[in-house]
């Protein structure tokens, strides 16, 4: 046995998306290495009136040969001294702490406070953003008494390094890359795939052009101007569709709205609630290419799932998504605009997907999990106080 690993972060049955695949697949990574590994989960996240879906909960079994205890409540700060005081005790060698949202601040660093009592415990904070997407009173602060816990740090993208070296300009930090997803199964073809969402009542058919819009629906994530590209009469022209794969994050009615201004409801293929892992991968799969029209980014976990589906990607050129997508190999990069995201998904079926597999196979090898943990354990022996 190697050591003994907390993951402290979402995990089964929270509906986190990406943060909660994310960490089973980590855990796993580090069974595989020959660590003691467990998951600290919230026994609650996010108060109702803060969550912006429809469900905090999956009725998905949980991940099989994974231990995961639901422990931490994110608004009681006793909680937070208790969950800590356990850990404390617990001594395990690394925590691994993920950090997406400020409004985690208080409850993570408390926790965190009350582990470095034992002066054992080294704790690496997975910093997915430093500095969110949509900015809140007491940003800030929250983020640097997180930070202040923190031993070192693994980003997954240069513009998280850049902000996090804006409040932490000394503790050890790296940046790896964000692994594939490989846990959602093995790629489809794309006639396989469609004929599983026809099953689904998704009206798609194999002669379709299909994008596919995938995620959880934000502002930040640009689907309206998306939907603007899609007016595009080129792309009408062209008979290109859209598929919206995700759950609205926000109110959906603005989008609605502008769908029927537009006039492209029947270019759209909308699925919009929460997409269970057993079928994100007919999604991907059904789809010629993913684009990700973001307004702003740091990483995306969508990306990944692209690169292990291997569909090229149409992105925007702001934060970390550029270097994770090399234009017009991997796929094309463009800006954030209506007419840009027009020209780039014209261009992407000029060249058409056979020009990109060959670079998206090659270029997928950089992004392994052992690459992951090889580095959280590389940056473990520099323990600050």
């Amino acid at each position: 046995m190697n050591g003994s690993v907390i993951i402290l972060g979402p995990a089964h049955p929270l509906r986190g998306g990406g943060l909660t695949t994310f960490n089973h697949r980590l855990a796993r990574a580090f069974l595989k290495e020959g660590y003691d590994c467990h998951i600290y989960s919230f026994s609650l996240q996010y108060p109702s009136f803060l969550f912006p879906g429809s469900s905090q909960y999956t009725d998905e079994p949980a991940p099989e040969g994974l231990t995961i205890h639901s422990k931490v409540n994110s608004i009681n700060p006793l909680n937070w001294w208790l969950v800590g005081e356990e850990l404390r005790r617990r001594r395990p060698d690394i925590i691994v702490v993920r950090y997406w949202l400020p409004l985690m601040g208080p409850a993570l660093g408390t926790i965190l406070r009350r582990v470095r009592r034992n002066r054992h415990t080294r704790i690496i904070a997975l910093t997915d953003n430093v500095i969110p997407h949509e900015r809140r009173p007491g940003d800030v602060p929250f983020t640097r008494y997180f930070l202040k816990s923190c031993d070192a740090f693994i980003t997954m993208s240069e513009k998280v390094m850049d902000d996090l070296r804006q409040f932490e300009k000394t503790k050890p930090a790296l940046q790896v890359p964000h692994p594939l997803y490989d846990n959602f199964g093995e790629p489809l073809s794309r006639e396989e795939a469609r004929a599983v969402l026809r099953q689904k009542n998704l009206k798609i058919e194999d002669t379709d052009k299909v994008l596919l819009f995938f995620g959880f629906i934000r502002k930040y994530k640009g689907l309206d101007m998306l939907l603007e590209a899609m007016a595009d009469h080129r792309v009408r022209a062209a008979g290109i569709r859209l598929m919206v794969a995700g759950e609205f994050y926000e109110d959906e009615q603005g989008y609605r709205e502008l769908i029927d201004r537009l006039g492209i409801r029947d270019q759209l293929l909308l699925r919009t609630d929460f997409i269970p892992d057993q079928d994100v991968k007919y999604y991907l799969c059904a789809a010629d290419a993913v684009v990700q029209p973001y307004r702003n980014a740091t990483q995306s976990g969508v990306t990944p799932l692209a690169y292990h589906f291997e569909k090229p990607m149409i992105v925007t050129n702001v934060g970390g998504l550029p270097a994770l997508v090399p234009h017009e190999r991997v796929g094309l990069v463009v800006t954030p605009d209506p007419k840009a995201l027009a020209d780039g998904i014209l261009r992407f079926f000029e060249l058409g997907a056979d020009h990109f597999i060959p670079h998206l196979r090659m270029e997928r090898e950089k992004y392994s999990w052992t690459t992951l943990v090889d580095s959280i354990i590389k940056i473990i022996p520099c323990r600050t106080k």
